[in-house]
């Protein structure tokens, strides 16, 4: 298993904690999953994303999309159909999968669509008015100097 060092980065920030295990859990995801079923992850425009995943012959109950602990689960659950057809070659994916993907802070599924045997999932990062970035005031204890312009008559 690959192990990074992510000791600067924690000489140097705060809050990364859970980022190693991240890390980690993307090289398991990456050896585990089989590439099935294929997908996109594309920035639609600033803080607006779609994941695409090709799930032909997926019908919409057989579908299912979670979020939990900022974790994106997408399953699917083909149902065994009894068949007494003999394949000379049966090059269709006809099995089940689950697919995750971990989500940053602040982002929302906004939808989720399924239309020619695409599963399009809309996100959308919402930060925070409280989140984002604001200037901070700085006192002092020295008295201001008041500068008072005269003007000649």
């Amino acid at each position: 298993m690959n192990r990074i060092d992510l000791a600067p980065l924690y000489r140097s920030s705060v809050g990364f904690d859970r980022f190693g295990s991240l890390l980690d859990a993307a090289f398991q995801t990456e050896k585990s999953s089989a590439g099935y079923p294929p997908y996109n992850i594309e920035v639609v425009e600033e803080d607006n994303y779609a994941i695409t995943l090709a799930v032909a012959g997926f019908k919409q109950a057989e579908l299912d999309i979670q979020v939990e602990n900022g974790v994106l689960t997408i399953s699917g659950k083909k149902e065994t159909a009894d068949t007494t057809s003999t394949f000379l070659h049966q090059g269709i994916a006809n099995r089940s999968f689950e697919r995750k993907f971990n989500l940053a802070d602040h982002i929302e599924i906004t939808e989720a669509k399924l239309q020619d045997g695409l599963l399009t999932i809309s996100l959308v990062k919402e930060v925070p008015e409280a989140m984002k970035p604001r200037s901070i005031n700085i006192e002092s204890n020295e008295p201001q100097t008041i500068t008072h312009e005269h003007q000649a008559a």
